[in-house]
């Protein structure tokens, strides 16, 4: 009778969802590990353990460093970015110079990209950016500019431009989470500010960053992680093309498992993958942990 006591009654509810992590998380994260430290997995019946000698030449692997090139790119253009944009919006739609209804419908307009799915973005920027697409058609009054530009067969400007999808369809999440903290600094503030003769300039630099501070470095480092890991939008806009122009960590991982057929080398990029992302959300809890102080 005491198992199933009052002691025992939180263990028990949490019982279904920690059984679930274990076999669904846990138990893929380890195999995948373990991926790592030999040849041949999953293909062979007795795969042979190798220790490192996977990682050895993952990081010998000219088409690997060129992934975490274009990722590091990928992932700190992405985040300044939506952080600029972010604020940028989110301090237009706080402003008291428009009114209810104007803010309402800015809203709505602004929010749009962060409601579509990932293969209308790509199906919609693939339309927009084809030679005779719409954004070639409005481009082709700039006479410098060809009206025939293959903006994502185009191995020097591919990565820019899947920069610039990636930016318009992850700006909202920015925006609507700085915005309810704008809405939660105290007008106080700023009516002293002004009392001692403060410029707005100067109440954004030393009252309103501030206040945001908490709130910007837990969505930047959470957008660092989903960013970092994102798949969707690249894989269904260029597959990683033009001659792996815009090859991500990710997609290298997806190339290596499911077209070369080579789990053990894919298990050895995806363990430090996680490593990073392990790395990164340590100091996102310790930052929650310090807000909540």
């Amino acid at each position: 009778m005491k198992l199933f006591g009052k002691k025992t009654a939180p263990y028990r509810y949490l019982a279904p969802t920690l059984i679930l992590m274990i076999v669904f998380l846990v138990v893929p994260i380890c195999m995948v590990v373990g991926y790592s430290f030999v040849d041949k997995a999953v293909v062979s019946q007795n795969p042979k353990f190798v220790g490192f000698d996977n990682y050895i030449k993952l990081f010998s692997d000219s088409l690997y460093w060129n992934a975490v090139s274009n990722t590091i790119i990928f992932v700190v253009v992405s985040v300044v970015a939506h952080l600029v944009i972010g604020i940028l919006f989110a301090t237009l739609l706080n402003s008291k110079y428009f009114k209810t209804r104007t803010k309402t419908i800015a809203r709505v307009i602004y929010i749009l990209p962060w409601v579509f799915t990932a293969s209308v973005v790509a199906i919609l920027w693939k339309l927009l950016l084809q030679p005779s697409g719409v954004v070639n058609y409005l481009l082709s009054i700039f006479p410098q500019i060809s009206r025939n530009t293959e903006w994502l067969s185009n191995s020097n400007i591919a990565l820019a431009v899947i920069c610039f999808i990636n930016i318009w369809c992850g700006y909202p999440f920015y925006m609507i989470s700085i915005l309810a903290g704008l809405q939660g600094i105290p007008g106080d503030l700023y009516e002293s500010a002004a009392i001692d003769g403060s410029t707005a300039t100067k109440s954004f630099l030393y009252i309103t960053l501030p206040q945001l501070k908490p709130i910007l470095i837990s969505i930047a480092m959470l957008d660092f992680i989903w960013t970092l890991q994102s798949f969707n939008v690249v894989w269904m806009l260029t597959g990683g093309g033009p001659v792996n122009s815009t090859e991500t960590l990710s997609i290298y991982i997806y190339k290596l498992a499911f077209q070369k057929v080579n789990y053990s080398m894919a298990s050895t990029a995806a363990t430090v993958l996680l490593v990073v992302c392990v790395i990164i959300g340590i100091f996102y809890v310790r930052q929650q942990k310090k807000v909540r102080e």
